[in-house]
Protein backbone atom coordinates (compact mmCIF):
# COMPACT_ATOMS: atom_id res chain seq x y z
CA UNK A 1 0.00 0.00 0.00
CA UNK A 2 1.43 3.36 -1.05
CA UNK A 3 0.31 6.73 0.52
CA UNK A 4 2.39 9.72 -0.31
CA UNK A 5 0.52 11.73 2.46
CA UNK A 6 0.83 9.33 5.33
CA UNK A 7 4.45 8.84 4.83
CA UNK A 8 4.83 12.50 4.42
CA UNK A 9 3.07 13.61 7.05
CA UNK A 10 4.79 10.72 9.53
CA UNK A 11 8.70 12.34 8.09
CA UNK A 12 7.37 15.40 8.80
CA UNK A 13 7.03 14.29 12.59
CA UNK A 14 9.91 12.38 13.02
CA UNK A 15 11.97 15.63 11.70
CA UNK A 16 10.34 17.74 13.81
CA UNK A 17 10.95 15.82 16.90
CA UNK A 18 14.55 14.98 16.42
CA UNK A 19 15.05 18.14 15.39
CA UNK A 20 13.59 19.43 18.81
CA UNK A 21 15.34 17.20 20.68
CA UNK A 22 18.99 18.01 18.75
CA UNK A 23 18.52 21.38 19.04
CA UNK A 24 17.63 21.10 23.14
CA UNK A 25 20.44 19.35 23.59
CA UNK A 26 22.98 21.48 21.70
CA UNK A 27 21.47 24.06 23.43
CA UNK A 28 21.81 22.68 26.64
CA UNK A 29 25.81 22.40 26.39
CA UNK A 30 26.00 25.85 25.54
CA UNK A 31 23.97 27.82 27.71
CA UNK A 32 21.78 25.70 30.43
CA UNK A 33 24.37 23.30 31.53
CA UNK A 34 27.12 25.37 30.14
CA UNK A 35 30.36 24.50 28.02
CA UNK A 36 32.80 24.24 30.74
CA UNK A 37 30.13 21.82 32.46
CA UNK A 38 29.61 19.64 29.60
CA UNK A 39 33.60 19.46 29.08
CA UNK A 40 33.77 18.43 32.44
CA UNK A 41 31.36 15.75 31.35
CA UNK A 42 33.39 14.93 27.79
CA UNK A 43 36.79 14.79 30.19
CA UNK A 44 35.22 12.24 32.34
CA UNK A 45 34.34 10.09 29.88
CA UNK A 46 37.52 9.79 28.30
CA UNK A 47 36.73 11.74 25.05
CA UNK A 48 39.61 13.39 23.71
CA UNK A 49 39.88 17.40 23.24
CA UNK A 50 36.94 17.29 25.38
CA UNK A 51 36.37 21.40 24.91
CA UNK A 52 36.48 21.34 21.16
CA UNK A 53 34.39 18.10 21.07
CA UNK A 54 31.82 20.09 23.17
CA UNK A 55 31.44 22.93 20.74
CA UNK A 56 31.45 20.37 17.70
CA UNK A 57 28.88 18.51 18.95
CA UNK A 58 26.64 21.29 20.27
CA UNK A 59 26.91 23.39 17.30
CA UNK A 60 26.43 20.13 14.78
CA UNK A 61 23.18 19.40 17.09
CA UNK A 62 22.01 22.93 17.31
CA UNK A 63 22.42 23.45 13.75
CA UNK A 64 21.52 19.84 12.29
CA UNK A 65 18.48 19.69 14.47
CA UNK A 66 17.14 23.35 13.01
CA UNK A 67 17.77 21.93 9.50
CA UNK A 68 15.49 18.78 10.37
CA UNK A 69 12.65 20.67 11.28
CA UNK A 70 12.87 23.43 7.96
CA UNK A 71 13.65 19.82 6.04
CA UNK A 72 16.88 21.24 4.37
CA UNK A 73 19.84 19.05 3.53
CA UNK A 74 17.76 16.09 5.26
CA UNK A 75 19.48 12.94 4.58
CA UNK A 76 23.01 14.70 4.59
CA UNK A 77 22.37 15.93 8.06
CA UNK A 78 20.51 12.78 9.36
CA UNK A 79 24.01 10.96 8.72
CA UNK A 80 26.34 13.68 9.88
CA UNK A 81 24.00 13.24 13.34
CA UNK A 82 24.14 9.55 13.28
CA UNK A 83 27.68 9.73 13.03
CA UNK A 84 27.69 11.95 16.19
CA UNK A 85 25.29 9.75 17.87
CA UNK A 86 27.26 6.90 16.85
CA UNK A 87 30.32 8.55 18.68
CA UNK A 88 28.27 9.47 21.94
CA UNK A 89 27.08 5.67 21.80
CA UNK A 90 30.55 4.59 21.74
CA UNK A 91 32.20 7.10 24.08
CA UNK A 92 29.08 7.27 26.94
CA UNK A 93 26.51 5.01 26.87
CA UNK A 94 27.36 1.65 25.47
CA UNK A 95 29.15 0.62 28.50
CA UNK A 96 25.93 1.49 30.69
CA UNK A 97 23.50 -0.76 29.76
CA UNK A 98 19.94 0.59 28.00
CA UNK A 99 18.13 2.27 30.18
CA UNK A 100 18.20 6.10 30.19
CA UNK A 101 18.02 6.00 34.07
CA UNK A 102 21.64 4.48 33.56
CA UNK A 103 22.77 6.88 31.26
CA UNK A 104 22.23 3.74 29.04
CA UNK A 105 22.03 3.94 25.28
CA UNK A 106 17.71 3.81 24.77
CA UNK A 107 17.92 7.67 23.83
CA UNK A 108 20.66 7.43 21.71
CA UNK A 109 19.68 4.28 20.27
CA UNK A 110 16.25 5.80 19.12
CA UNK A 111 17.74 8.43 17.61
CA UNK A 112 19.45 7.20 15.21
CA UNK A 113 16.56 5.03 14.26
CA UNK A 114 15.07 7.90 13.11
CA UNK A 115 17.35 9.73 11.67
CA UNK A 116 18.14 6.10 9.76
CA UNK A 117 14.32 6.89 8.50
CA UNK A 118 15.03 10.24 7.73
CA UNK A 119 18.70 9.27 5.56
CA UNK A 120 16.68 6.66 3.44
CA UNK A 121 13.39 8.59 2.72
CA UNK A 122 14.16 11.74 2.77
CA UNK A 123 12.23 15.26 4.19
CA UNK A 124 9.10 14.44 2.53
CA UNK A 125 6.56 16.77 1.04
CA UNK A 126 6.60 19.34 3.90
CA UNK A 127 10.16 20.35 3.33
CA UNK A 128 12.59 22.88 2.36
CA UNK A 129 14.31 19.98 0.15
CA UNK A 130 11.13 19.27 -1.60
CA UNK A 131 10.76 23.09 -2.22
CA UNK A 132 13.97 23.78 -3.59
CA UNK A 133 13.76 20.20 -5.65
CA UNK A 134 9.92 20.55 -6.98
Amino acid sequence: MDRPAVRDGALLVLRLILGVIFVSHGWDKIFITGVDKTTGYFVAAGIPQAEITVWLVAIVELVGGALLILGLLAPAVAMVLVVTMLGALWAVHLGNGLFMRDDGAELVLSLIGGLIVVWAFGAGRASLDRMFTA
